[in-house]
């Protein structure tokens, strides 16, 4: 990039709508001249100054100042001016959400000022036909979402640039060169947000941290890690405090509680887990029915409020799950130590424990404070082939001891049975309405340098499913519990809204292509017909498609004090009380819990809500962090397999390009249309199709094609294909 030369008195300023605009709106009850405009903003030569004295007229003329008195000049005061939160695609474009609008305000290249990707801004709407989608222009940054970018630094002799590599930021950064702190040429760095004076087409920034060299393996993972603003090591104080914390169990403790150490107690968990943070008891009572236990690690009797680890716990929300690494909410000495339930270790839990017949009625429910001792620890495999088999002979192979293994019968019985129960309670849920997602969750087997040497697809077998449905109970009747009391208390609650129509109805499209079919007549038909859906796509070329679709038409489910039920799950009371290693929420709701078993009075709602609003931002960042470390190893995996061909899906359909996601690894890689050499294509939309001007042919949403990897960029983590040809064409 070329180095930005000291303005001449001839300079075009940039933005100057909107600085002009900014300054006359300092005071909307003021009026201003040209030389109070011009002394704002810092222009003292003729050349700006006539440019001032243009743009103030041209402004008038577009009804959006008024000329009060000669050359005086006010803000109209209209219901033109809205604010919200900016979203910009990667195309440059904004949309800005209003609560005043039903419709996103668009926002031009040209017109989004000094917003950056996620800003609250003030917009001005210009004049628009009735019917039309309002556009506007940004006129105020009035808070930055974040203040810290990853990107590609290029050094020059006294100043620097980075290049964000998020594809939303529509800028680059100028650095001066006492920010530089380091940085070497084309090194991915963390910089800071400085300043973006009115004269300046680019901010200024500082040099925060360096995160490495493009390309490489750590610092792409702490890139990912440092794009999101989430931290990949605890303060040394927070350790410090960690270290010096008290975590024996005392006798007194132990009297406090309900001293479940005698009952049948198990762990059931992925193979290579580090923190088991629910466990399942079961006995048979004297009644013939089922006392069932789930005892979750009670993290508040260690992260006591006010302290810097509770601070650090609550900042962060949620433990973060990259493909190679976990970032944990919690220090190891708590996450994998003294709050996971290891087996044959006495451990304090919150539990939840009912009392269920063979049908699985509950007849009986208690919450609070036990103390447990785990009698053993199974992999979800393991689990699955007691399940499958009836027996508790366990092979080598699929051991966590790696030798066989005879499982007593008393654990295989239990086990039996709570299968049985789950299957049942999951049968009710589905025929309440709840929706049933298996979307294939994609795996990586990493060598000892974490590179990716294989792929492979999880699937939820029963076992999974066992523990799931015991989750889902603990969950929804804690919330119960707590949300039927009257008077009504403060409580934190997992909810999720009902789909949007017109989600619903572009899916429905859609799906028809491939002879599918939704009733969309109420919330009944809806559930039904996507559950129908979802079964049939199963096994089928579209299925990650369809799954993905039907999954992006669905609300977000979000943490929230005003509970209006759980859509998915069709649940109306759900909160999150199983996961208090790995979720803040949890941890909030185990002490709303107990702080009202104690008999206290409700709380703060509208201090829950804002944590509540922190933890689902916290959720969202993970989320995405998560996903762009996939994809990292997706790029990575196709980049070491570039000379094969392989066999795809068309996932989407733009009219730039298409998308194809690989059958046999569930990579997605983009073909531009001007590299289909055989023919120039147009995008047709109401057919989801691409279509060649001369030989017609179509390439359509759901197609089979072959295709190879032209470039797969890691720091993009973005694939191009070369389109091979389409399976029947290939295969001939």
């Amino acid at each position: 990039m070329n180095k930005k030369k000291k303005r001449s008195s001839k300079t075009k300023f940039q933005n100057l709508s909107q600085s002009v605009l900014s300054a006359i709106k300092q005071d909307p009850n003021k009026s201003y001249n040209y030389k109070q405009i011009c002394a704002h903003l810092g222009i003292s030569d003729s050349s700006g100054r006539n440019q001032v004295i243009k743009k103030l007229h041209q402004l008038k003329s577009k009804g959006k100042i008024e000329e009060i008195d000669r050359g005086k000049f006010k803000i109209i005061k209209a219901i033109d001016y809205y604010t919200g939160r900016i979203d910009v695609s990667t195309r440059g474009t904004g949309y800005v959400i209003t609560e005043e609008l039903e419709e996103d305000i668009m926002i031009p290249k040209r017109s989004l000022g000094q917003a950056l990707n996620g800003d609250e801004v003030e917009v001005y709407v210009y004049n628009r036909k009735r019917g039309s989608q309002p556009e506007g222009e940004i006129t105020k940054v009035i808070k930055r979402k974040k203040t810290e970018f990853v990107g590609e630094i290029q050094v020059h002799e006294k100043f620097a640039f980075v290049n964000v590599t998020d594809p939303k930021i529509q800028t680059d950064f100028f650095i001066p060169g006492r920010e530089i702190n380091g940085a070497k040429d084309g090194q991915v760095v963390l910089v800071e947000f400085v300043e973006w004076n009115d004269k300046q087409d680019s901010p200024n920034g500082r040099v925060k941290d360096i995160l490495g060299e493009p390309g490489e393996h750590d610092t792409e993972i702490h890139a990912i890690l440092a794009q999101y603003g989430l931290p990949y090591e605890f303060p040394a104080e927070v350790e410090e405090y960690t270290e010096k914390l008290d975590k024996s169990i005392s006798s007194q403790e132990i009297e406090k509680r309900r001293d479940m150490r005698d009952t049948l107690t198990y762990t059931i968990d992925p193979a290579d887990a580090k923190d088991f943070d629910d466990a399942l008891s079961f006995k048979v009572l004297e009644n013939g029915n089922y006392e069932v236990g789930i005892h979750i690690a009670d993290v508040s009797h260690y992260v006591k409020e006010g302290t810097v680890l509770d601070d650090e716990a609550y900042e962060r929300a949620t433990s973060v799950y990259l493909v190679d690494r976990v970032v944990p909410m919690l220090p190891e000495v708590l996450s994998n130590g003294v709050c996971s339930l290891n087996p044959h270790e006495d451990k304090l839990c919150f539990s939840a424990v009912f009392e269920m017949d063979n049908s699985s009625k509950i007849h009986n429910e208690w919450f609070g404070r036990t103390v447990i001792h785990s009698d053993q620890r199974f992999a979800y495999e393991e689990a699955q082939h007691i399940i499958e088999t009836r027996k508790g002979e366990i092979p080598g192979d699929i051991s966590l001891s790696r030798k066989q293994t005879t499982i007593q019968p008393a654990i295989v019985e239990a086990t039996l049975k709570l299968d049985e129960l789950a299957k049942i309670m999951r049968g009710q849920r589905m025929e309440d309405g709840a929706l049933s997602f298996d979307k294939t969750e994609v795996k990586f087997n990493l060598n000892d340098k974490s590179e990716p040497v294989g792929v492979y697809f999880k699937t939820s077998k029963d076992a999974n499913k066992l523990i799931e449905e015991f989750m889902l109970l603990a969950n929804r009747k804690v919330a119960g519990f707590i949300g039927k009391q009257q008077p009504k208390k403060t409580f934190i609650y997992r909810i999720h809204d009902e789909p949007n129509d017109e989600k619903l109805g572009a899916l429905k499209n859609i799906v028809v292509k491939f002879g599918h079919t939704l009733d969309l007549r109420d919330r009944k038909t809806v559930t039904k017909s996507l559950n129908k859906l979802l079964s049939d796509v199963k096994g089928n070329k579209e299925q990650n498609m369809v799954d993905t679709l039907a999954i992006r038409t669905m609300s977000k489910a979000v943490y929230s004090t005003n509970n209006i039920g759980h859509y998915g799950l069709s649940f109306d009371y759900y909160s999150h009380f199983t996961s208090p290693i790995r979720r803040y929420p949890d941890v909030m709701v185990h002490r709303l819990l107990q702080h009202y078993l104690d008999g206290g009075k409700t709380v703060s709602e509208e201090l829950y809500e804002e944590k509540s609003e922190h933890s689902s931002e916290m959720e969202i960042l993970a989320s995405k962090a998560e996903r762009d470390s996939i994809k990292y190893m997706q790029v990575k995996f196709m980049k070491d397999h570039s000379d094969e061909e392989f066999l795809g899906v068309i996932s989407g359909v733009t009219d730039w390009g298409i998308y194809v996601e690989i059958i046999s690894n569930k990579c997605e890689g983009m073909i531009r249309l001007g590299d289909l050499d055989d023919d120039s294509y147009e995008y047709v939309e109401e057919e989801f199709a691409v279509v060649g001007r001369k030989t017609k042919n179509t390439y359509t949403l759901g197609d089979e094609v072959y295709v190879k990897v032209k470039n797969a960029d890691l720091v993009k983590k973005h694939l191009d294909f070369w389109m091979i040809g389409s399976r029947e064409a290939v295969e001939k």
